[in-house]
Order: C-alpha cells, then structure tokens, then sequence
C-alpha cells in the first residue's frame, strides 16, 4: 500500500538539518508533498507549451510559469522546514526545474532567435554536469542538491522568460541585456557545479587511498 508521507515535527525548531542529519528512512521516501509538486510542474509543461504554441494567450502562459515557479519555492521550504528533503526530490526537483526552462526557451525561440543561446547553453550544462553527477553518485553514493548559484539561475531564467512573455514588444536591446545576464550566470553557475563535483570525486579517491 503506498502512503503519502508528510513528516511534521512538533516540536521547536531552531534550525534546519543538514541532510546528513536527516533519517535514512526519510532521504529515501519517495511520495513526499515536495516530490509530488516537483512531479505536477513536470504535467504543467504540456499546458504551458498548448496555451503558448496554439491558443497564443502569451499573458495565461506567463501566470503558469509563474504558477510552476512558486511550486518550486513551496517544495523546497516545505522539504527544509518541516524536514522531508529525499534523494528522489534532490534529484527530481532540478529535473523539473530543467524540462520547464527548455520547455518554455523552446516556446520563446519562435519568437525571439537570441532564445537559442541560453537554450544551447542550459542543454550543455545540464548534459554535462549530469554526466558528472551521475558519476558522484557511483563514487559516493551521495545524491547533491541545488547550490545557491543554481537556486539564482533558475530565478534570473524565470523573470527574463516571463519578462519576454508580458512585454510583448520589448525593445531587442533590453531583450539582449537580459538574455545576456542569464547566460552568464548560468556559466558561472556551470563551472562552480564542475568544481563542486570534482571536489567530491577528489575527497573520495583521497578516501579510498587512505584506507588501502
């Protein structure tokens, strides 16, 4: 029988726990309320792309892409404070997160052909840091969540899409201004995930060679 787990705590909270802190038990539940948000911005893509490409209704769009944006505030505070964060969630969460951005830079491209750079630039850099990822996981058996780099990306990206879907017709300059500060931040945030990720293969070679 499956069950939804929401685990509150009752009792004072002063801070939150690190994921090291939290139950094994807890890190691998699955049907957690911040799992399942993450799940339904995953069903909103498809609205979203159907109220874009075929009722063209740029401003509803803009409101679910609002809408799918707060979900993704709402899982995280709910996984933090009331101590749910799973490895499904760690992992599911930017998935979504991803699949919406390409989704909706997708859209956006029709309309916008600069659209295609942060497009090509987010498709690099999810492929490459989840190679390097995946790999940490295999090494370390340790699932990484979201940086607070990629917590601003995912911010920066969701006002310029939104931006571009309310000002219908914004000047190709302040398009490009905005545009180009999204793409740098997602570089930075690209390189700082490598060097995270490499810092984690490093200390678990450093391991295994101490204990041999």
């Amino acid at each position: 029988e499956i069950q939804l787990q929401f685990v509150v705590y009752t009792h004072g909270i002063k801070g939150e726990r690190t994921d090291t802190e939290m139950k094994p038990e807890t890190r691998k539940q699955i049907f957690t309320i911040p799992n399942l948000l993450s799940f339904l911005r995953i069903c909103m893509i498809p609205w979203i792309l159907w109220l874009y490409c075929s009722q063209k209704n740029y401003g509803l769009t803009a409101l679910v892409l609002l809408l799918s944006g707060l979900t993704d505030l709402a899982d995280g505070y709910i996984a933090r404070h009331f101590r749910t964060v799973t490895d499904v969630g760690k992992a599911l969460d930017p998935v979504a997160d991803k699949l919406t951005q390409a989704a909706m830079l997708f859209c956006l491209l029709t309309r916008f052909r600069r659209m295609l750079v942060p497009l090509l630039v987010l498709i690099f850099k999810e492929v490459c840091t989840g190679i390097m990822s995946l790999a940490v996981i295999k090494k370390t058996g340790k699932v990484y969540g979201a940086d607070w780099h990629g917590k601003v990306c995912t911010s920066l990206l969701y006002a310029m899409m939104i931006l571009h879907l309310l000002w219908y017709d914004i000047p190709p300059a302040w398009s490009t201004a905005f545009i180009t500060v999204c793409v740098v931040m997602m570089a930075l945030s690209f390189f700082l995930y490598l060097y995270r990720n490499y810092n984690a293969l490093v200390r678990e070679v450093g391991k295994n060679d101490n204990a041999a």
